[in-house]
Order: C-alpha cells, then structure tokens, then sequence
C-alpha cells in the first residue's frame, strides 16, 4: 500500500499542469526584448556594412546590404587623412587619469560623509547630489573662462580637470559604504587602525564592484566626450578621437563609407571596454542601489 501510494503521488506531481500564464508572460518579455534588441543592433549593422562599401555603392537606391565588392578602403583612407594613433593616445591617457581621479575622489568624499560623523554631512551629500540636476551645457562657458585664466587651453589638464568632479560616483559609493557593516570599521579601529588605513585596507577592497561600475562608466563617458575637448582644444596634436574624426569627416562630402568607418573607429575602444566588463558596472549597480 505504500508503495502504491508513493507512485500515485510521484503521478500526480508529474502530471502536475505547467502554469500556461507564466510561461506565456516570460516567452512574450523575451519577444520584446528580442524586438527592441534587433531594432537598437540594426543600426549599428548598417554602420558597420556601409563602412566596408565602396563609394560608388553607398548613394545607390534602392539600398543593399553585403556588398559583393568588400573592402576596406574607407580605412584606409581615414587613418591616412588622420593623425588617428596621437588622438588614441590622447583619449586613452585622458580617460584613464579621469578614471583614476575620479573614483579616488568620490571614494574618499564618500567614505568621509558616510563614516566620519561631523556637523551637517547630509547637507553636504545633497548639495553633491544637487550637481545631478545641472546640465553640463551650463558649466561649459565658467569652466572654459576658469580653465583660460589658468592658462591650461590645449593641454592634458585643462581636458582633464573638469571631469574628474562626479556626483553620480558619490552616490553610487555612498551607497555601497552604507551597506558595510559597522563591525568591521569597529574591529579596525580595536587594533589602532587610523581612518586613512580604514577606508584604504578595508574599504576599497571592500568595494571593488562599486570601483569597476565608477571606473568603466567614467572611462566611456570620459572617451565618447566631445563638447569639452572641442572647446579646451585648438591644437591637432592635443585631439581626442571624438574631435579629430570630427575634424576629418567635415572634409569628407559625401563620403559615408568613409563617415561611418570613422565612427566604427572612434566607438570601437568603448565598446569592447564596455561589453568586457558589463558583469561589473551590473553588479557595482545593484550594490550602490539597494536599500
């Protein structure tokens, strides 16, 4: 009897009915994404086909995709026209010294306003966050006037300077440093340890999600930045690839193979960093972001 019993139960929970709603509701979210996917890839597809086009076959209509004449003429000609190593170096060398002083900054305001107690650090924090709602178009003609009168025009650190200050980033590890337990810093501070050596030898190995998210967001925003090295810079040896691609596509016309070859070049770098370590700027969100 008991056996039998056993097998009536092991029947009925295999033929237990699937949840129709539920797989309907997951296979129709996947159906979105999938659309909205196609729809965000699509035109980056048509970039990169018509940059490996020849001239002649990008003006032709009806429109064609895969060209029988593949080559990769527009390249050439772009890197020939462009001094494209020097504004690559100018941009990997900006972007990272941003990074770097970007998330050594608004680590070290973090860490001060969320674990040092003094008077009135939650005004200081929102005042902070107040810089989320200014536009940056705003501060181009103070910070051009500021960065003028300190006689850093065309140089690395009037690029520099005015990026490495982030509200974005002090949220995010505000945020994170809220979510460490206090034991720790007690424990540390047991053993004699100053605050330097707390927020250096616990907290930032601690917060190494938070560091790659601030890290990699700031080193493609910092690389895809056009407006403020436009305006900072008047030399060609001080571009950035965003500016000097600029630069060489107003000589092009009509020539969008050529276009759209700079634009794969100039994008490709942010990409590849992006997509590398999109499992970072994830999971460095959602510690910075959760209650």
């Amino acid at each position: 009897m008991a056996t039998q019993s056993i097998q009536n139960t092991d029947a009925t929970t295999t033929k237990r009915p699937l949840n129709l709603p539920r797989q309907v509701s997951k296979w129709g979210a996947f159906a979105i994404l999938l659309i909205f996917a196609v729809i965000w890839l699509l035109p980056i597809a048509w970039v990169l086909d018509t940059s490996f086009k020849p001239e002649a076959e990008t003006t032709i209509l009806p429109l064609t995709w895969l060209s029988s004449a593949f080559n990769i003429q527009a390249y050439i000609s772009v890197l020939s026209a462009s001094d494209l190593p020097r504004w690559y170096f100018n941009s990997v060398f900006t972007s990272v010294i941003i990074s770097v002083a970007v998330v050594l900054l608004a680590s070290m305001a973090s860490f001060s306003i969320s674990r040092i107690p003094f008077k009135g650090r939650s005004v200081v924090f929102w005042l902070i966050l107040c810089g989320l709602m200014i536009p940056g178009q705003v501060l181009l003609v103070p910070l051009f006037s500021l960065m003028q009168s300190f006689q850093m025009i065309d140089t690395y650190w009037g690029i520099i300077l005015p990026q490495i200050f982030s509200p974005f980033a002090v949220f995010i590890f505000k945020q994170f440093f809220d979510g460490i337990p206090h034991e720790y810093e007690e424990a540390a501070r047991m053993d004699g340890a100053s605050p330097w050596r707390i927020y250096w030898q616990i907290w930032m190995p601690l917060a190494r999600p938070a560091i790659a998210t601030i890290a990699i967001s700031t080193f493609v925003a910092a690389w895809n930045n056009f407006i403020w090295p436009f305006l900072v810079v008047t030399g060609t040896d001080m571009m950035t690839v965003p500016v000097g691609l600029a630069t060489v596509q107003t000589s092009y016309g009509i020539r969008y193979a050529q276009i759209m070859a700079s634009a794969i070049l100039g994008g490709l770098p942010a990409v590849i960093v992006f997509v590398i370590f999109q499992r970072q700027i994830v999971a460095g969100l959602a510690g910075g972001l959760k209650d």
